[in-house]
């Protein structure tokens, strides 16, 4: 009997269409599965079952009339407790947040979605305010990785990413500053796309400006192409968003790589690589030659802006704070205070410094990109670690962007990002790829990766469900 729980988004909505089963079939399957794994997870902070059960009989009522909303019609959803839903806590993973709310709009990509019929599960977890790479927090926990518990899922997109990962809903939304959807994706063995910015409209709008994005997390790169039609788009609310799509991201997702150009960078010029991760990168970079495209192995030319990033990141993150009075540094994640501190002295030219680096940066890979279609890296330099720990075993530093170089800089480019699983170790971990795009061709970024994804099998290995 087949195990709705394990189906894609696109298989969910092919059965429902052929009278295979229901929405209901599909949501009970999926609270199921939560009831069954995030015990060991900890990837929602909140599950509605009453709400997504009633969601779900109101969807099979319009699938039996043909009268569907949308492509997302009955499909089970997941929400990064980042962005505001109407009538559920939005926490962001700190006590600072007082839970009574109230709570009374919903964010572009929720409202989009309810628009859509999707069936909205829940919230999931993240780290303090969305700000490092593993997602734990003082008010919830740490989230697990669905391959192995005793370790990181990633972050700060982490809830959504073990939810996905591990059945408990064939999507979900997250957000990514610094590489928070592609982080966990590479760690869980999922997909991930940051979307060129202003792709999908924030609202409100993020502390951390204009490094934020928001994209989908799924199981296959179809469905992120799916998703990502459901949750584009203008809209008012978002002063830097782009204009609503004028196609579908699926338009021309199976056309392949043929004649692309393509650039392998294995460290950017400034990584270190853990040598599994290189030799299973390496590896499928070559199923791109085999698939007509035309790759180079070539670093972009841009030195590591972690510097700039860190101006940018930590007095966003401070700005962040001020609501919540003078104490509130004494009541957060220990690691958060810490940079927040850190970079307390930055001053107006310090920031505009850093947003001299990025605006050189973009202009470098503008022009790398009129020789080059798509850049390839890692998109994690090392697997998933222990649960317990900020960083690896023997790393340098705590500091999360000391261990994800490759993700952090295409948020100061605004670059559209998708990782894609392409392996795993010997030890069982899933490796991610990344193919980076010029701003704008993001259709280009999934093409690739859903070529990717055929030449490889298609169906990449999934943690066996407990």
């Amino acid at each position: 009997m087949t195990d709705l729980a394990e189906l894609s988004a696109a298989e969910l909505l092919s059965g429902y269409a052929h009278g295979e089963f229901t929405p209901v079939d599909a949501t009970q399957a999926a609270l199921d599965r939560i009831a069954q794994r995030d015990g060991d997870l900890n990837a929602f902070v909140l599950v509605d079952e009453q709400a997504a059960l009633t969601a779900a009989e109101a969807s099979a009522a319009r699938w039996r009339s043909g009268e569907t909303l949308g492509p997302g019609d009955g499909v089970p959803t997941s929400i990064k407790d980042i962005f505001p839903t109407t009538g559920w806590p939005t926490l962001r993973g700190s006590k600072l947040i007082d839970e009574a709310g109230p709570w009374e709009f919903d964010a572009p990509c929720v409202a989009r979605l309810r628009e859509t019929g999707a069936v909205l599960l829940g919230k999931t977890a993240t780290p303090e305010f969305a700000w490092k790479g593993v997602t734990d927090c003082p008010r919830n926990g740490a989230t697990s990785n669905p391959w192995n518990p005793a370790l990181h899922a990633g972050g700060s997109s982490g809830g959504s990413a073990a939810a996905v990962g591990a059945g408990m809903g064939p999507w979900s939304v997250g957000t990514d500053g610094g590489g928070s959807v592609r982080i966990p994706a590479s760690f869980t063995g999922t997909v991930a796309i940051k979307p060129t910015y202003g792709t999908v409209p924030m609202f409100p709008s993020s502390p951390f400006g204009t490094l934020a994005h928001a994209g989908p997390m799924t199981r296959t790169v179809t469905d992120a192409a799916l998703l990502l039609d459901i949750i584009a788009g203008f809209d008012s609310r978002d002063w830097s968003a782009l204009p609503t799509p004028r196609s579908s991201f699926t338009d021309g997702l199976g056309d392949g790589v043929a004649g692309l150009r393509i650039a392998y960078s294995p460290a950017l010029g400034f990584g270190e690589n853990h040598p599994e991760v290189e030799q299973v990168v390496a590896e499928a970079v070559g199923l791109f030659e085999e698939a007509g495209a035309v790759v180079d192995q070539v670093d972009p030319g841009f030195e590591d802006p972690v510097e700039a990033f860190h101006v940018l990141w930590f007095t966003g993150a401070a700005k962040v704070l001020e609501v919540y009075g003078p104490d509130a540094l004494g009541e957060i994640d220990p690691g958060l205070c810490a940079g927040i501190e850190q970079y307390r002295s930055a001053t107006a030219s310090d920031y505009l410094d850093a947003t001299a680096v990025r605006m050189s940066m973009g202009v470098l890979m503008g022009a790398f990109h009129e020789e080059y279609d798509l850049l390839v890296t890692p998109t994690m330099p090392i697997p998933a670690f222990d649960c317990a720990r900020q960083a690896p075993s023997g790393w340098k530093t705590d500091l999360w962007t000391s261990w994800t170089p490759y993700t952090y800089p295409f948020n100061m480019t605004q670059q559209p990002a998708v990782s894609v699983p392409c392996g795993l170790t010997s030890s069982g971990l899933p490796v991610g790829l990344q193919i980076v795009g010029a701003r704008t061709q993001d259709r280009l970024v999934l093409r690739a990766a859903r070529a990717f994804e055929m030449a490889s099998g298609e169906r990449f290995a999934r943690p066996v469900p407990a």
